[in-house]
């Protein structure tokens, strides 16, 4: 693995984003920070975490040519490729809240916001930002955030951690190029967060029920409604209050 450690950066996707234009990086280049001063979340939302203590890190995902309908397949397979590398290191109760936030009991250890750009010959780069709370014990005025560490009850390696998501990433998006999506999205939906279970969500200031049936390659949330109709929402369109 191409692995560039720093020990401070405003933004490791931005980092890598500009690296990206102007030398060559092979595929799966790493950029982690010990400490990020503007991380970011989806729609712009900050990403703060405590220095040292968690795992803030991009990794270029390029060559892999996915139709405009399809793009959410990477989000997917970045989501089960965390799960997966928390599931080996004995992380229990681990949901996908969709889009793609990473729960442990219900709380929230990790986020992913991935940046595309299409370079003049067609070619996706995409930039895969991952944000993990691994050893962070603290998280005092943010009732829902948790961590690994406390999750497990001991705390982790993040090199080890690292290593295991990106090992993942490797072959999940390998299957995305041999078009064997199919397994991804059968974890991904395994794992998301109230799927079937009556949810109350919020949309422009209005709340109502609804009930999470699927999540398409688009990436939008499929709901069935209190009127046993299906309506489809787009990344940030709703929230949900849990």
């Amino acid at each position: 693995m191409n692995i560039i450690k720093l020990s401070a950066i405003a933004s490791t996707n931005d980092y890598l984003k500009s690296l990206s234009t102007t030398q060559y990086l092979e595929n799966f280049t790493i950029v982690v920070a010990e400490h990020q001063t503007a991380g970011k979340g989806q729609m712009g939302a900050k990403w703060d975490v405590q220095p040292g203590k968690n795992l803030t890190f991009s990794v270029l995902v390029k060559d892999l040519l996915l139709g405009i309908n399809e793009i959410f397949n990477l989000n997917a397979a970045v989501a089960v490729s965390i799960i997966e590398a928390l599931e080996e290191n004995n992380v229990k109760e681990l949901a996908i809240k969709w889009p793609n936030d990473i729960l442990a009991g219900n709380k929230k250890i990790g986020g992913v916001l991935i940046e595309n750009s299409i370079k003049n010959n067609g070619e996706i780069f995409s930039i895969v930002g991952i944000g993990l709370n691994v050893n962070q014990a603290d998280f005092e005025g943010l009732p829902k955030a948790s961590s690994v560490a406390v999750a497990t009850g001991y705390e982790h390696d993040k090199t080890v951690l690292l290593k295991a998501i990106v090992e993942n990433l490797q072959r999940n998006v390998a299957a995305l190029l041999h078009k064997n999506a199919a397994p991804i999205w059968t974890k991904y939906h395994k794992k998301l967060y109230k799927k079937g279970v009556p949810m109350p969500f919020e949309k422009d200031g209005q709340r109502f029920m609804g009930i999470i049936q699927d999540v398409n390659s688009s990436g939008n949330l499929l709901l069935l409604l209190e009127d046993d109709t299906v309506a489809e929402f787009k990344i940030k369109e709703l929230q949900m209050l849990y």
